[in-house]
């Protein structure tokens, strides 16, 4: 049995920069139908970027939309149409000042299928070179340095609660394990 929804109509909500919103009626595989309501985000990348002490490149940054500031590796946003693994390096120089000369897939996530279409590509970078930070105008950050096992040992401790920064983290340890 295949689990699937079937749009009947859609009505668009908002449309704005980093998001659009859409109400949707859909029918269930039990023939009611629903409103659903949708974000679609072009989604993001993050990268786990090891030095070659082994320090991960940590961003502290504030989040409005949680109210609270955050400790997350180095991400953010798709632009429409953008490569996920070219995206990827733009990140890590802008956000950190380094690049390299190869990412690693660690895979995708979806922070929050219910309701929204994101999907976070989620890299490795290590054998990293400075080349100098260039954050956005409207980006404030301070990047940081921990060991992998502090992180792990943070994550378990509650003190870092970004999804994709979770997952990231969690993959890249088992990998490098």
């Amino acid at each position: 049995m295949a689990f699937k929804e079937t749009i009947i109509s859609t009505e668009d909500i908002y449309s704005g920069k980093v998001f659009d919103v859409k109400k949707h009626t859909v029918e269930l595989l039990n023939g009611d139908t629903v409103t659903r309501e949708q974000i679609l985000h072009n989604g993001g990348v993050a990268v786990v970027a090891i030095d070659d002490d082994g320090m991960v490149f940590m961003v502290r940054q504030y989040r409005f939309g949680a109210g609270v500031e955050t400790l997350e590796i180095p991400a953010g946003k798709l632009e429409k149409g953008e490569d996920p693994y070219e995206a990827g390096m733009r990140e890590l120089r802008e956000e950190t000042g380094y690049k390299t000369d190869k990412l690693i897939s660690l895979g995708e996530c979806l922070p929050t299928p219910a309701y929204c279409s994101e999907k976070i590509y989620l890299y490795m970078a290590k054998n990293l070179e400075y080349c100098g930070q260039d954050l956005d105008d409207d980006e404030f950050l301070a990047v940081e340095k921990y060991p992998l096992d502090t992180l792990h040992e943070m994550i378990l401790n509650n003190e870092i609660t970004d999804s994709k920064t979770l997952i990231a983290l969690l993959k890249a340890k088992a990998i490098l394990k």
